[in-house]
């Protein structure tokens, strides 16, 4: 299970284990080097393995610049897609939801490796989705908000009706386009909550490394500290 810490990862791994066929051997998780955090989540790795811990997996941690280019990137996954395939494991599941190009992305890298993209959420509305992570007594709180799309202020939010009714008319429920991200704290499969405390908030801006502006973009970021 490629596993984000967030709430898509959650509800794909929640969903796949009604699944008969498919049974979730191992977390694989790409991280910051410099920064020891989740990738555009931020959170840090030590909240990670206290996830991986409460879930009962093994954890695979993918260490990479906090810039890699994708030759860097496809090298490490393959590598590791390589290993886990001499170990029996035969398909990779997801949490994506309704992005066509990073789907056949993830298909085309796996096809080379032998192992099957499983993607347990595809093309399901997303705001029922978002209402089932509730539901399912998934608990996720948002840790990282694009500026473009929402402000600092839904940081530090739950995942719940309130929340949902809050977003403008221009955000994915799910925050599939990247308006947010989540960090989940409690779950139906942990064998007890995650405790936090909200720490300090930074502002960071990522240019797109073209000429098109409109893809530059500022996110906020929430601390989560263990508590």
């Amino acid at each position: 299970m490629n596993w984000s810490s967030g709430k898509d990862a959650s509800l794909a791994y929640h969903l796949l284990q009604s699944l008969p066929d498919y049974e979730v051997t191992h977390l694989l998780t790409t991280l910051s080097e410099e920064h020891e955090r989740v990738f555009m989540h931020g959170v840090r790795e030590q909240l990670l393995d206290m996830q991986a811990a409460r879930m009962g997996k093994p954890l695979i941690k993918v260490k990479l610049p906090s810039s890699p280019n994708d030759e860097l990137y496809k090298a490490a996954m393959m590598q590791i897609m390589h290993a886990l395939k001499s170990e029996g494991v035969a398909a990779a599941a997801y949490g994506d939801i309704f992005l066509d190009d990073l789907r056949n992305y993830r298909e085309e890298q796996l096809k080379q490796v032998g192992i099957k993209a499983v993607f347990p959420l595809w093309k399901r509305d997303t705001r029922a989705l978002a209402q089932v992570v509730s539901q399912s007594g998934i608990e996720a709180i948002i840790v990282c908000v694009n500026d473009k799309y929402l402000g600092r202020e839904f940081l530090g939010r739950r995942i719940d009706a309130d929340f949902l009714a809050d977003l403008p008319a221009n955000v994915d429920p799910c925050g599939e386009n990247g308006e947010y991200h989540t960090f989940v704290t409690n779950a139906p499969f942990f064998s007890e909550p995650v405790n936090v405390a909200s720490g300090e908030i930074v502002y960071r801006s990522y240019k797109s490394g073209s000429d098109d502006t409109n893809w530059d973009s500022g996110f906020y970021f929430m601390d989560l500290i263990p508590a």
